[in-house]
């Protein structure tokens, strides 16, 4: 690359697909993107045709989507890229029933609920594509065709076609029937709702691929057997894996919670401290899923995980590139300069207020008394776990406030950062905090 690797440019602003594959098709191969599949010599040379259009569907069980739904979202960017036609589908009908979870029914949320729900999902969902060009993508609601349908309609034109014993053996659904809770009716009929929507897609657009997880393969397929007996019309799925952490963990949580996309939810700073902690056994392959970086620059980032790890330079790009994708450059470049400031590589009294407040709420905190010693602050954050300790560390010199040295036992937080805030550092990494009431 021509750049110093750590400040290349940032991909995510114009993503294009890699041109060195010929195929988009063996672009998702090489990202590791294809774990399950209709027919893989069909589906490539399909892609590599003329435009077709394609759906991915999100249902609003939540008020954000997260970073598995990112996978999604980012497939479907780069199937548009490649010149094909998305459909991004927000059910508005599937999520009022919930399609059923391993181990336990879903709560049904209001009617109300949902409709909110669809309207912060669909917003999400338009931010990654493209509504531009001949290729332009059409946001859709299931709801839209399955509200109007009556349940003898339903029962008639869409449920004969469903064979029990066949749905029986869906993995979600087999699940359920082996676990304490059972399943109900309502999460049973779950895939026929999801066929009915590649059917009506079909009919209306002509679409001919659903992606989607690959934990959703059986309520993909039901879709595309339901167009093959109604329509007698072979249309293909692709099923993402599933992504994990090499050391068992459960990815896209940290410390206990989903990464969500919603700002509101999961600060920029924090998504982005997420992806940075990103062990360097997982790194390339999450610059191949997350980024619209090459082969070549990733080939890069490979050596440089091997020959100089502690730059930890892939973890920094693959930051600044899913932050930037998700929230914007802006956002990006004051959690990056928010992140250097407060590990001692910039200036923490430049930075942006709201950004810096967002930051140490993030890191252990306390809230405290104007007049407050540094003593009390060493405490109350428990970066000391005694006033003696924290009288050692400052007479150790091991102390900073806002920058600067703490000299003294009777040193004041004043507040004296952007938004009336203090930092305080113990040693080099350890970070607290602090606000004043």
């Amino acid at each position: 690359m021509s750049a110093p690797i750590d400040a290349a440019p940032v991909s995510a602003l114009q993503p294009a697909n890699d041109p060195t594959f010929d195929n988009v098709w063996d672009e998702l191969v090489y990202r590791g993107l294809i774990h399950v599949s209709t027919d893989e010599t069909e589906l490539r040379e399909l892609l590599g045709g003329d435009p077709i259009v394609f759906y991915c569907g999100f249902d609003p069980t939540a008020p954000s989507l997260h970073l598995g739904n990112l996978v999604q979202l980012l497939t479907m960017r780069r199937l548009q890229l490649a010149g094909h036609r998305p459909l991004g589908l927000v059910g508005g009908s599937t999520g009022l029933v919930g399609d059923p979870r391993p181990t336990a029914e879903r709560t049904l949320n209001t009617r109300e609920t949902v409709a909110e729900w669809v309207a912060r999902l669909r917003a999400q969902v338009e931010r990654f594509l493209s509504f531009e060009g001949d290729n332009a993508a059409r946001m859709v609601n299931n709801l839209d065709w399955t509200a109007p349908l009556s349940a003898i309609d339903f029962l008639r034109e869409i449920g004969k076609h469903f064979r029990v014993g066949t749905m029986l053996k869906k993995d979600a659904v087999s699940a359920r029937l082996n676990s304490e809770a059972g399943i109900s009716y309502t999460e049973f009929s779950y895939q026929i709702l999801q066929g009915l929507d590649y059917l009506e897609l079909y009919r209306q657009y002509g679409c001919v691929l659903q992606t989607g997880g690959s934990d959703q393969w059986g309520n993909l397929t039901s879709g595309t057997d339901l167009v093959r007996k109604v329509e007698g019309a072979s249309v293909h799925a692709i099923g993402t894996p599933l992504i994990t952490n090499s050391d068992g963990t459960k990815f896209g949580k940290s410390e206990g919670n989903a990464i969500w996309l919603d700002a509101d939810m999961c600060s920029p700073w924090a998504m982005y401290q997420f992806w940075l902690n990103t062990d360097d056994r997982d790194v390339i392959e999450r610059l191949k899923v997350f980024t619209f970086l090459t082969r070549a620059e990733i080939e890069e980032y490979a050596g440089l995980v091997e020959t100089e790890p502690f730059r930890r330079a892939a973890q920094k790009r693959l930051a600044r590139e899913v932050v930037t994708t998700v929230h914007g450059a802006e956002a990006t470049e004051a959690v990056i300069a928010a992140t250097e400031a407060l590990f001692g590589q910039g200036d923490v009294k430049a930075l942006d207020a709201a950004v810096l407040r967002t930051a140490l709420e993030e890191l252990p905190h306390a809230t405290l008394p104007a007049g407050s010693t540094v003593l009390d602050a060493l405490t109350a954050t428990g970066l000391s776990g005694s006033l003696s300790d924290a009288r050692r560390a400052i007479a150790q010199g091991g102390v900073t406030l806002d920058g600067e040295k703490v000299t003294g036992d009777d040193a004041i937080v004043a507040g004296t950062l952007p938004g009336g805030v203090s930092v305080l550092r113990r040693g080099k990494k350890t970070l607290a905090g602090l606000f004043l009431d």
